[in-house]
């Protein structure tokens, strides 16, 4: 029997097939003309997914490539950071700033939990000699959101630094890095950005920009100064992954052309049907605030959660995520981001509703996890 796979991680995610077929095409040397037209045309539409016009920097790397670039290009050795740490990756923000010798307080919450705006102001006012603060846009160990825009309006009227982690939200997720007042944005290209894994973006606001002038943290690969210093020039600092920038410029042409409003909108239908389905069947969400992105669900009671996960994924053939460390096997993880339509929800929750049978959930009506998704995916058609 052939069994297709279906990929519904929170990432990578699915790349459409025009992205694919970029990829395939004969290399070309970086260090010419034509490899500067894809690389500044590729440059001019990340800042209209980051909404700013500032420049964007692409590194050959993951997002967690560009979380180290944003601590070590505006911090100093012995600065003092504030973290929000709700998950896996506020986690990692504390973890990478005190390599570096940087003094971290978190906010820290359990996972799925909301950090209101207020709590942010509070420990600035007990804290004022922080220098920035990390955040998640959307904290994808959990499928939380977080109010930037709220967090924004607090540092923006002091010199602390906001740094956003935007590697899953961004694309999926409002988040105008100008207009609200962002600070330092990073993002991902495994995520909303339909490409497969290897690049990540980062870009930084006027004020930030003062703190990577006089910087003193050790960086050579990861020097912002440099990636501007070659981007006035329309190339990168290093050899860049070529195939997958002609990939992202391919990617970033549908997003153009579908318009942030519109993959915004997508995105909020596909996970409003993804939490009905699972609604329907008796199960509950981990998250205070789900977002776009991805939506957590608590394994249920007396069920083995990582077995449930293998299964979906080596019986049927349907990958989605587990829970990560210190809470695996707790809930997992169904990602409706990137390249995915209606009729991938459909097969998540048929395949859902197959594994809890076989696992010996049966407290639900069978097929009533996919009537919830359709009315919903239905409504929003167009």
């Amino acid at each position: 029997m052939i069994k297709k796979p279906y990929l519904l991680s929170p990432g990578p995610t699915p790349v459409p097939p025009e992205v694919l077929q970029a990829g395939s095409r004969p290399l070309i040397h970086h260090r010419t003309s034509e490899f500067s037209e894809i690389f500044m045309e590729v440059t001019e539409a990340l800042r209209y997914v980051f909404q700013t016009t500032q420049d964007v920097y692409t590194l050959t790397s993951s997002g967690s490539g560009a979380m180290e670039a944003a601590v070590v290009n505006i911090l100093d050795p012995g600065d003092k950071a504030l973290v929000l740490n709700a998950g896996k990756f506020g986690d990692r923000w504390s973890k990478i700033c005190r390599t570096y010798g940087i003094a971290v307080r978190e906010i820290k919450v359990p996972w799925g939990s909301d950090i209101p705006a207020a709590e942010l102001a509070e420990q600035i006012d007990a804290h004022p000699d922080v220098q920035a603060v990390f955040s998640t846009l959307s904290e994808t160990s959990t499928g939380t959101v977080y109010d930037i825009e709220g967090f924004a309006r607090i540092t923006a009227a002091t010199e602390i630094l906001l740094v956003v982690d935007g590697i899953s939200g961004l694309g999926a997720m409002p988040c105008p890095m100008d207009h609200w007042g962002v600070d330092v944005l990073i993002s991902g290209s495994q995520k909303s950005f339909m490409t497969p894994p290897g690049l990540a973006f980062i870009a930084f606001s006027p004020k930030a920009w003062r703190s990577v002038e006089t910087s003193s943290l050790p960086r050579f690969y990861f020097d912002a100064q440099a990636a501007h210093n070659a981007l006035h020039k329309q190339t990168s600092a290093w050899t860049p992954a070529i195939s997958l920038i002609r990939q992202l410029r391919e990617a970033l042409k549908i997003m153009r052309g579908i318009g942030l409003e519109g993959l915004i909108s997508h995105h909020r239908a596909m996970a409003e049907a993804t939490r009905a389905g699972v609604q329907a069947l008796g199960l509950d969400l981990l998250s205070q605030i789900p977002g776009n992105i991805l939506t957590a669900v608590k394994t249920p009671h007396g069920l083995d959660g990582v077995r449930l996960v293998k299964l979906m994924q080596d019986r049927f053939k349907v990958h989605i995520a587990g829970a990560q460390d210190p809470h695996k096997g707790e809930f997992f993880r169904i990602g409706h981001l990137g390249f995915i339509g209606g009729f991938d929800i459909i097969t998540a929750l048929t395949a859902l509703e197959m594994t809890l049978g076989e696992m010996g959930y049966t407290d639900f009506e069978q097929g009533g996890s996919l009537s919830a998704a359709q009315a919903i995916i239905k409504e929003n058609w167009i």
